[in-house]
């Protein structure tokens, strides 16, 4: 998942950009999570209090660019180790939140 305007600044910018999240620079990886229920958990345990628009993409990990593994002993959370090439990205869908924040579902996909 990553905010909205991050996403349409991405999709829409140059060609070749590759995609850094907040917080790459101190981590040194790009964190995923495999499916829904995971996603929603997770976004509503570490960004229910930030507000903004977030989407969900949905990525080929063997076309992201960069090396990645699980590094989760139930391998529900690979990371990806380098920006991700735009490539790598099958869909974006929106993340439907409730009004206090919630995250709930997320939505209909669209082509990356």
């Amino acid at each position: 998942m990553l905010p909205a305007d991050r996403w349409a600044a991405w999709r829409d910018g140059p060609a070749g950009v590759r995609y850094e999240p907040e917080g790459f620079a101190a981590d040194g990886f790009v964190h995923c999570t495999d499916g829904a229920e995971q996603m929603v958990a997770t976004a509503n345990r570490h960004y229910r209090a930030d507000r903004r628009a977030f989407v969900v993409l949905e990525l080929d990990l063997a076309s992201v660019g960069a090396p990645w593994r699980y590094d989760d002993t139930g391998r529900r959370y690979p990371h990806v180790y380098g920006p991700l090439a735009r490539a790598g990205v099958r869909s974006a869908a929106p993340f439907h939140r409730a009004p206090d924040g919630m995250f709930t579902t997320i939505g209909e996909a669209s082509p990356a």
